[in-house]
């Protein structure tokens, strides 16, 4: 499966929008795209614990793969990982951004059509925006985009 979402998942676009992120003065401490490419796999993976995936992805060899790691690369510590979560994607809004960009290329390969939606019994906080909601007679996949 991550063979699959890893062709999706690109990496130039993932690289500027991260770019605000990256230390211009140093080597950063953890590659914001790891981040990223950790936050996919806890979620696809079922993943809930931020320890337990820190401790997932050091032992998976796919996981290791997914994220670039190599044989030889270091995992963030999961305090870590929590602060960059948090504090900096959170407060940028690049996590919807990625997911923006992730639902406007599958509408693109025609992997979803937007016609209908399914989710699980997890607890979804709203986002009932009136300026970015679109009327149900006037939605199209074209409107959602």
């Amino acid at each position: 499966m991550l063979r699959e979402i890893d062709l999706f998942l690109n990496g130039e676009n993932l690289r500027e929008a991260l770019r605000i992120f990256y230390s211009h003065l140093c080597r950063p401490l953890i590659d914001p795209e790891l981040i990223i490419r950790m936050l996919v796999i806890g979620y696809v993976m079922g993943i809930r614990s931020e320890p337990r995936l820190c401790d997932e992805v050091h032992l998976n060899l796919a996981y290791r793969w997914f994220c670039r790691l190599g044989l030889e690369g270091n995992v963030p510590d999961h305090s870590t990982f929590s602060r960059y979560r948090h504090g900096k994607f959170r407060e940028s809004g690049l996590l919807r951004q990625v997911f923006e960009s992730t639902v406007e290329h599958c509408l693109k390969e025609y992997l979803v059509s937007g016609e209908g939606f399914a989710v699980d019994a997890s607890v979804i906080s709203a986002d009932a925006n009136k300026i970015r909601s679109i009327a149900a007679g006037n939605w199209s996949p074209e409107a959602a985009r």
